[in-house]
C-alpha cells in the first residue's frame, strides 16, 4: 500500500538541477541537492554525465554547498564556488581525476566569473573595499550604521556594507595571481569571453542613485585595456553571451517600461558588426524565464539564452503554467522545443542544437535529469533519484480547470484529496502564490501533495497579476491590489464548490504567502466565506510596508500606484483597513529576519485584531527570512509546515 505524503518527506526529495555540458559535447555536469536533517543544512553534490554511454559518476562526496559551475574550455577542468572551507571561495577539479583545489583561499565574495579561452585565465567580479585578498575584520565591539540612501538592506543578506563594489579583476589559475582591472563605485559582473579570447562582456549598474535601476552592457577589450559601452538598459540585464562566431550577442532584458516590474522580459539580439539590438521575443506576448512557484528545486542555475553553432538560439519561457524551452531563428521565427505540462528549471544545448539536457519537473515528478532530442521528441531519462519515492507515494494529480470571469479566462489547478472516495464531502484549501508577477505551474509542489494527503481538496489560481498568459494580464493587478484579483479567485471558489460535488463548501480554508499573505489577509476584511485563514510572510499596510520593506520605496507605488503624497490611496489597499469586518479565525506565520515584507506587517495585524476581540494567533519564526518556505532552516521549514497542519485540523 502507498504511503501517503508526510511533512518529514522534505529529507527524503532530492533535487536535480544545473546540467551544463562540456565544450567538447561529450560530458556534462549537474547538481544533486539533499536536505541533511541531522545537519539541519542543505548540500549539493557534483556529478558527471557522459552523453555517450549515459552513465553518471559522482565528483565530490564532501558536505559543502556548490554553486557557479562551469567548464573550462578544453574540457578538462570543472570550476565552482564551494563553501568546504566554511567561506567560499572558487575552486578547480580536474575532471580525470584528482581533489579540488581552492585556486586563491582568501578570495572571497566572488560575484561573477568567467574562463578565457587560454584555459589558465579567469576574468571575475567580486565584492570589495580596498583589494581582493581583503582580511575578514571581525568586530570586537557593536558598530554604529549610517544610512543615506534609500537602498541599504536586502532580505536574506540584511544591512549592506554600502562600502564594497563588486571590482573587475583576473586570475591566473595556476599562480593565483589576481591583476585588478576595473574598481570603481559601480558593480561590474563578468558576462562571457568572446570565441576569440579578445574582449570580456560585463554589465554594471550603480547603487549611487536609490531611483536608477539601469543597467549597461559592457566589452572589455583585453589587449588594450579600454572598456565600451554597447548597450544601455533601463531595466536589468542577464545572460549575455556571445553567439559562435562572435558575430552576435544575446542577453535577456527585464525592462522597467512601460509596467514596472510587471513588463515582460525579451530575449534581445545584439549585431556586433552592425552595433544595434533588437528585441527577438517581443512579439510572443509571454515572458522570457522561468516564473513558476515550487519548493523542491534547488541550486537552478539556468542560462538565458543557448546559442547553437548555426546561430539558432533557444531559452526558456513561461506559458500558461508551464516553462518550456523554445527555439528560435534570427530572422525572428520562434516554436516551442518542448512539450506541454511540465516544468523545465535547467537546461542547456548541444552545439548542433539537436540535443537538450533538461532538468525537469510536473505535479507528480519531482525532479529528473533527461536527455531530450528536439527534433523527434524522444526522451531518456538520465537519474532516478527520486524514482521510490515517486513508487511508494500517493501523489494526486491535479486537474487542470479554468473560469472565465469578467471577460477573461483565469487557469489554475485543483487536487482531489488523496483519499478521495465518490460520495463523500472534503474540505477545500484555496492556496494563493506570491510576487504577485509569479505563477503557480505544472510542477511539483511537496506543499499542495502534503495538503491533499492531510484530506483536502486544494485548489490553487493565477489569477490577474500572474505571469505566464499574456501582458495585459500580468498587468492586471497594478493599481488594483484586492481588485480584480479578488475576484478572479472567488470565481474559482465558486466555480469548486458549484461545479464538484465533493467540495464541502462549509469547510472552506484560505492561506498564502507575501502577494498571496496579502490577499489572505484582504479576503477575511471582504468575505466570511471561509472557515479558517492562515497568512504568511504578509503584507497588511501599505502606508508602513513603504519605508520598512528592503524594497517598499519603489515597489509600493509601482504596484499600488501611490506613494507617500497619496496615503489615502495606499490605505485603500491596505488590508489593515478591514479586519474590522472579519469574523474568520486568522493564524499568521512571519519570520523575524524578514526583510521584504518586515515582521512589523504581522506585528500590526495581530495587535488590531487582536484589540478587537478577533480570533487570531501568531507564530513567529527565528532565523528565518522572506525565504522560509523555500530555502529556510529544514526544521523550521519542518515547523512552518506542522503549524499549517495543526491550525487548519483545529479549524476546518
Amino acid at each position: 500500500m502507498k504511503k501517503y505524503v508526510e511533512k518529514e518527506d522534505l529529507f527524503e526529495l532530492v533535487s536535480v538541477a544545473t546540467p551544463i555540458i562540456a565544450p567538447n559535447q561529450l560530458q556534462a555536469v549537474f547538481l544533486k541537492t539533499v536536505i541533511d536533517e541531522k545537519e539541519n543544512t542543505y548540500y549539493n553534490y557534483l556529478y558527471q554525465l557522459n552523453l555517450q554511454t549515459r552513465q553518471i559518476q559522482q565528483l565530490t562526496f564532501g558536505k559543502e554547498r556548490i554553486s557557479s559551475v562551469q567548464w573550462s574550455p578544453n574540457s578538462k577542468m570543472v570550476s565552482f564556488i564551494s563553501t568546504r572551507e566554511k567561506e567560499a571561495t572558487l575552486y578547480i577539479l580536474p575532471i580525470d581525476g584528482g581533489e579540488a583545489r581552492a585556486v586563491v583561499k582568501e578570495l572571497r565574495h566572488i560575484t561573477s566569473y568567467q574562463w578565457h579561452i587560454d584555459n589558465a585565465t579567469i576574468y571575475f567580479t567580486a565584492k570589495i573595499e580596498q583589494g581582493f585578498l581583503e582580511e575578514k575584520k571581525e568586530k570586537k565591539k557593536p558598530e554604529a550604521y549610517h544610512v543615506d540612501r534609500m537602498r541599504y538592506k536586502l532580505n536574506g543578506v540584511g544591512l549592506l556594507n554600502t562600502k564594497q563594489y563588486a571590482a573587475f579583476a583576473k586570475l591566473d589559475v595556476t599562480t593565483g595571481e589576481i591583476t585588478p582591472l576595473i574598481k570603481d563605485e559601480t558593480n561590474y559582473s563578468v558576462q562571457h569571453v568572446s570565441p576569440d579570447g579578445q574582449t570580456v562582456l560585463l554589465t554594471n549598474w550603480s547603487t549611487a542613485k536609490d531611483d536608477d535601476f539601469s543597467m549597461q552592457l559592457l566589452q572589455y577589450s583585453i589587449e588594450e585595456k579600454t572598456m565600451e559601452k554597447i548597450f544601455d538598459m533601463d531595466g536589468s540585464l542577464v545572460g549575455a553571451t556571445y553567439s559562435h562566431d562572435g558575430a552576435y550577442i544575446a542577453f535577456e532584458v527585464s525592462p522597467n517600461e512601460p509596467y514596472r516590474n510587471a513588463t515582460h522580459n525579451e530575449v534581445y539580439v545584439y549585431d556586433v558588426t552592425q552595433q544595434s539590438a533588437w528585441s527577438l521575443t517581443a512579439m510572443m506576448d509571454l515572458p522570457v524565464g522561468d516564473y513558476a512557484i515550487g519548493d523542491v528545486q534547488q541550486s537552478v542555475q539556468a542560462p538565458s539564452v543557448v546559442w547553437t553553432e548555426g546561430n539558432d538560439l533557444y531559452f526558456q519561457m513561461s506559458s500558461m503554467g508551464d516553462v518550456r524551452l523554445y527555439y528560435a531563428t534570427l530572422s525572428g521565427a520562434i516554436y516551442p522545443a518542448t512539450p506541454e505540462e511540465e516544468h523545465i528549471y535547467g537546461y542547456d544545448i548541444t552545439k548542433d542544437g539537436q540535443y537538450a539536457l533538461i532538468t525537469c519537473s510536473s505535479p507528480t515528478t519531482v525532479s529528473n535529469l533527461y536527455l531530450h532530442e528536439v527534433t523527434t521528441g524522444e526522451r531518456h531519462q538520465l537519474t532516478q533519484f527520486n524514482e521510490n519515492y515517486e513508487q511508494t507515494h500517493h501523489l494526486v494529480k491535479p486537474e487542470i480547470i479554468q473560469v472565465e470571469n469578467e471577460g477573461q479566462l483565469v487557469w489554475g489547478w485543483l487536487m482531489k484529496p488523496a483519499q478521495y472516495q465518490e460520495g463523500q464531502k472534503y474540505p477545500l484549501m484555496l492556496a494563493i502564490h506570491g510576487g504577485p508577477h509569479m505563477m503557480y505551474a505544472n510542477t511539483f509542489m511537496h506543499e499542495m501533495q502534503l495538503l491533499a494527503a492531510e484530506g483536502y481538496g486544494v485548489l490553487y489560481m493565477n489569477p490577474r497579476g500572474s505571469h505566464g498568459y499574456s501582458q495585459e494580464f500580468v498587468n492586471g493587478c497594478r493599481g488594483d491590489y484586492g481588485g480584480g484579483d479578488y475576484r478572479d479567485l472567488m470565481a474559482a471558489v465558486d466555480l469548486a464548490t458549484s461545479e464538484y460535488a465533493w467540495v464541502d463548501s462549509s469547510r472552506l480554508g484560505v492561506t498564502g504567502g507575501s502577494y498571496g499573505g496579502f490577499m489572505t489577509n484582504w479576503i477575511i476584511g471582504h468575505t466570511d466565506r471561509f472557515k479558517a485563514a492562515l497568512t504568511q510572510r504578509s503584507i497588511s499596510n501599505w502606508v508602513s510596508f513603504f519605508g520598512v520593506s528592503d524594497i517598499g520605496y519603489y515597489f509600493t507605488p509601482w504596484q499600488i500606484e501611490g506613494d507617500m503624497h497619496d496615503v489615502d490611496k495606499l490605505w485603500e489597499h491596505s488590508p489593515l483597513k478591514y479586519v474590522k469586518n472579519s469574523t474568520t479565525p486568522l493564524m499568521i506565520l512571519h519570520g523575524e529576519l524578514d526583510d521584504r515584507c518586515p515582521i512589523e506587517q504581522a506585528e500590526q495585524l495581530y495587535a488590531t485584531m487582536k484589540s478587537m476581540g478577533k480570533e487570531v494567533e501568531f507564530i513567529r519564526f527565528e532565523q528565518a527570512n522572506h525565504d522560509l518556505s523555500r530555502t529556510g532552516l529544514p526544521n523550521l521549514r519542518l515547523q512552518r509546515l506542522e503549524a499549517i497542519q495543526n491550525w487548519f485540523v483545529k479549524k476546518l
